[in-house]
């Protein structure tokens, strides 16, 4: 009897410490910085679950790296203060590559190409007295239309947008080829008869990448070999073709 209960208190002991030793050898949850407001690349469903093209990429991304990944939403103007300061390990925005990002931070292999468009009527042109631009705070665009010394209209997401127009406060927009399909498609916004105009800029067009913590410099290896991995087996490809009417890679 004495014997049998030491074997129970043994076998106990030995699970326990088996136990213990997966839990405390788990890797932690990647943070992943998300937008929630910038369809069709990244927004809320029906059901109020985040989704998109850029989304969708991050989620297939974490299943081919086999790491459990957790999203946090946050503002374009943030990305690039909690990237570096090390608060998310990734952000999965559409993030062209530029001086001041390359200082502070790391950048993916690129999953897409961007391009800009210029949304106004005819005759209209930024940086003639009261003209004043819409761009998304934190954005190529609008670095791009301060050193033009423009007049502007700040939003905090693309999704918002065509609210300064619409309401006669912008007169100009500046957006992303992408992110431009959702705003074509408000009705307010098609009322005012805006005409687009590619911005055949560098530093509008380009390689748009995801963003890596430079606290965090082992993940870019990482990512950029899983989205080898997801354009070789198709997987990019469905996403591709589930968002977004044209290719982008």
């Amino acid at each position: 009897m004495l014997m049998a209960i030491r074997g129970l208190l043994a076998a106990t002991f030995i699970g326990w410490l088996v136990l213990a030793s997966s839990v405390a050898g788990a890797a932690p949850a990647l943070r992943l910085l998300v937008l929630e407001s910038s369809p069709p690349m990244s927004y809320r469903d029906a059901d109020g679950r985040l989704t998109g093209f850029s989304i969708e990429i991050a989620r297939a991304l974490c299943a081919e790296m086999g790491e459990q990944c957790v999203m946090e939403v946050t503002r374009l103007d943030q990305v690039l203060d909690l990237l570096a300061g090390g608060a998310a390990d990734i952000a999965a925005v559409s993030l062209l590559d530029t001086p001041e990002r390359r200082q502070r931070i790391l950048l993916a292999q690129p999953y897409f190409r961007s391009r800009t468009l210029m949304f106004a009527r005819p005759g209209v042109q930024p940086g003639a007295p009261g003209v004043r631009v819409a761009v998304v705070r934190g954005s190529a665009q609008e670095r791009y239309a301060q050193a033009q010394s423009w007049e502007l209209v700040g939003v905090a997401t693309n999704g918002e947008l065509g609210e300064p127009v619409v309401a006669g406060i912008a007169q100009v927009v500046l957006t992303p080829m992408a992110t431009a399909l959702a705003l074509q498609r408000q009705p307010r916004f098609q009322q005012l008869g805006m005409q687009a105009t590619v911005m055949d800029v560098p530093s509008l067009t380009g390689d748009a990448s995801f963003g890596i913590s430079p606290k965090r410099p082992e993940l870019k290896t990482k990512v950029d070999a899983a989205l080898e991995r997801i354009k070789r087996n198709g997987v990019y490809d469905r996403i591709n073709s589930q968002f977004l009417p044209f290719r982008v890679n």
